[in-house]
C-alpha cells in the first residue's frame, strides 16, 4: 500500500518546528524557523510554506518517493499556544511575538487546498499519543504536559475534546491552592503554578530559603551548593540534583509528584481514562517525581476508579512528539 503524508508544525514562542510526517509515524524530513522574529501573520505563513516546498520537494528518500506534490498532502497540522479547533485561529497567545487573533487556517488555505488543522500544544501531544504512541488503541486517556507551563490533552470515546469553546482541557489551570501563588494565567493557586518547571524551581527556592543548603552539600559537587543563586537554579539542575541525593532536590519533588497525584485523581473524576501519559521536561527526573506521584494518585483516587486507571510516560520520543502531534490533528478532520 502506498505511504501517505502529512506536515506537522509546532508553534513556539522561541522557534517553529515543522516536519513532514510519513503514515508510520517517521519524520521524513525536518525544518526550523525562529518564530520570534515575526510580528505579522502574513510573512510567517509564507516562510513556513516555503520550508514545507523544500520538504516535499526533497520526498521520502529512505522510499525513494521523489518530490511529493502540495496537492498529495493528506493535511498540514498545527500545535500552538492557544490553538482553537472550532475556528482555525490562535487566540491572544501571550508568549507569541506575533499578537491578536490569528487565523492560521484562513492563512495556510492561500497556499493550499488539503486540509489544515490547529489545536492547542497539548492537544496535539495527546492526539500523537493516540495515533502513533502509547495509547492507540485506548479510547479514554489523558495527557499531561509538564515544561515552561502545564497543559492537558483529554481523549474520551476515541475523540479529542474541545469543549463548547474549544479551549477544554485546561487542567494545569485547575486551581490546587486558592489563593496561593500567583500564575501566568491571572489566577492564583493553579497547578501550573507548583508543578511547571518555573514552580520546581520557585518551590526548591523556596524550601533552602527557609531551610538553608545543606552543609553536606559541599561535599558533593552533583548536589545545588549555596555557591549558586536563586536565579541561576533550572528545574533539570533539581532533577539532577534530586538523583544524586540531595535531599532539598528530593523534598521538592516529593511535593510536586504529591501534587501532580492529586491532579492525576481529580482528572478521573470527569473522564474515568484507561491511562494517564506524562510528558515534558520535569518527568526526565524519573523515580524522585514518580513515586510520589503515584503514591498520591493512590491515595486520592475515588473508589470507583481504582484498578482501573494506569500512570505512563509518553512512548514518544521528547525530540519528535511536537511535529508527530501536530500531524496526528490531520486525522480529526480526514477520519
Amino acid at each position: 500500500m502506498q505511504n501517505t503524508y502529512a506536515i506537522g508544525i509546532d508553534v513556539g514562542g522561541t522557534n517553529t518546528d515543522m516536519g513532514l510526517v510519513r503514515d508510520d509515524a517517521t519524520i521524513v524530513a525536518r525544518r526550523s524557523i525562529p518564530t520570534s522574529i515575526y510580528t505579522q501573520l502574513e510573512p510567517y505563513v509564507r516562510d513556513i510554506m516555503e520550508q514545507i516546498k523544500e520538504m516535499v520537494a526533497e520526498g521520502d528518500k529512505e522510499k525513494g518517493t521523489g518530490a511529493i506534490a502540495l496537492t498529495d498532502l493528506t493535511g498540514i497540522g498545527i500545535g500552538a499556544p492557544n490553538g482553537n479547533y472550532y475556528t482555525g485561529c490562535v487566540e491572544w497567545a501571550p508568549n507569541l511575538t506575533i499578537k491578536g487573533l490569528l487565523n492560521f487556517e484562513e492563512e495556510f488555505h492561500k497556499y493550499v487546498d488539503c486540509p489544515v488543522v490547529l489545536s492547542n500544544d497539548a492537544n496535539a501531544a495527546a492526539y500523537g499519543e493516540y495515533v502513533y504512541g502509547g495509547a492507540r488503541g485506548m479510547d479514554h486517556f489523558v495527557m499531561i504536559t509538564l515544561g515552561t507551563g502545564v497543559g492537558s490533552g483529554i481523549v474520551v470515546d476515541g475523540k479529542l475534546v474541545h469543549g463548547f469553546t474549544g479551549t477544554a482541557g485546561e487542567l494545569g489551570h485547575n486551581i490546587l491552592i486558592p489563593n496561593g501563588r500567583q500564575c501566568s494565567c491571572g489566577r492564583k493557586g493553579c497547578l501550573e503554578a507548583y508543578t511547571s518547571a518555573r514552580g520546581i524551581v520557585q518551590t526548591y527556592v523556596e524550601l533552602r530559603q527557609a531551610k538553608g543548603t545543606p552543609a553536606e552539600a559541599a561535599n558533593h559537587s552533583d548536589w545545588i551548593g549555596a555557591d549558586i543563586a536563586d536565579k541561576e537554579i533550572t528545574s533539570k539542575m533539581i532533577g539532577d540534583a534530586a538523583n544524586a541525593g540531595d535531599p532539598l532536590a528530593k523534598e521538592t519533588y516529593a511535593m510536586v509528584g504529591e501534587w501532580l497525584g492529586l491532579a492525576c485523581a481529580n482528572a478521573c473524576t470527569f473522564s474515568a481514562p484507561q491511562a494517564i501519559f506524562l510528558m515534558g521536561g520535569p518527568t526526565k527526573v524519573g523515580a524522585p517525581l514518580l513515586e510520589p506521584l503515584k503514591k498520591s494518585f493512590e491515595a486520592n483516587l475515588l473508589n470507583i476508579y481504582k484498578g482501573h486507571c494506569s500512570i505512563y510516560m509518553s512512548h514518544l520520543k521528547a525530540n519528535e512528539v511536537a511535529i508527530l502531534g501536530a500531524a496526528a490533528l490531520v486525522e480529526l478532520k480526514t477520519n
